[in-house]
């Protein structure tokens, strides 16, 4: 699924991934291939983002994720 990760200033991240885990302000939560259209307002904390074997974090001090037709669009602070 296609991930993006954008702040105000610039796109911090753009790729594919097979698992997006997310710091939701009512717990963590995980997004994968063929999820259900979702929003959710996310608290500070990791955002992991898993493509096969790599992975990769991102630290946010909150934000808020958009998923539908695996595209995930997560706005942070």
């Amino acid at each position: 699924m296609k991930v993006e990760i954008i702040s105000p200033d610039r796109n911090i991240f753009s790729g594919e991934a097979t698992l997006v885990s997310l710091p939701g302000t009512k717990g963590s939560f995980e997004i994968e291939q063929n999820h259900a259209a979702i929003i959710s307002t996310l608290e500070k904390g990791k955002i992991k983002i898993k493509n096969g074997d790599k992975e990769e974090f991102f630290e946010i001090s909150g934000g808020l994720v958009e998923c539908n037709s695996n595209k995930v669009n997560i706005l942070v602070n």
